[in-house]
């Protein structure tokens, strides 16, 4: 496999992983006022293409955060306890955007060396057919 085909494919295993990030961080927002919500963390793993001989990235097992969950006071709530509180979720929407912020700029970042890695492909095969 030629450096150039390695490069591209450790680069798309990152825009993969960083797709998969961006969306369980969006679920998470999403179900930021769900009663009960546990949020979702997603890691990664490296994974060693043996045919290719690069190490990948991976997303690993994803991860409820076992944080305490916000106690809602809403006696009107259908979910209330005796004194009016129920358990909330556990997402705080500030880690989350910064979360989507970093996963946004790191798939950009990818995007953009998997574009150079083809642009110099694409011209290296010009040169070799002159």
């Amino acid at each position: 496999m030629s450096e150039f085909s390695k490069s591209l494919s450790v680069t798309a295993s990152a825009l993969r992983a960083q797709a998969a990030r961006l969306r369980h961080v969006s679920e998470n927002i999403s179900n930021a006022d769900t009663p009960g919500y546990r949020r979702k963390v997603v890691p990664f793993e490296v994974n060693r293409a043996e045919n290719a001989g690069v190490d990948m990235v991976k997303v690993g097992r994803v991860n409820l955060d076992r944080s305490e969950l916000n106690e809602i006071y809403d006696p009107a709530h259908p979910l209330a306890n005796e004194v009016g509180n129920f358990k909330g979720s556990n997402v705080d929407l500030m880690i989350e955007i910064a979360d989507a912020r970093e996963a946004q700029r790191s798939y950009e970042a990818n995007l953009k060396m998997f574009e150079q890695v083809r642009q110099m492909s694409s011209s290296l095969m010009d040169l070799l057919r002159k």
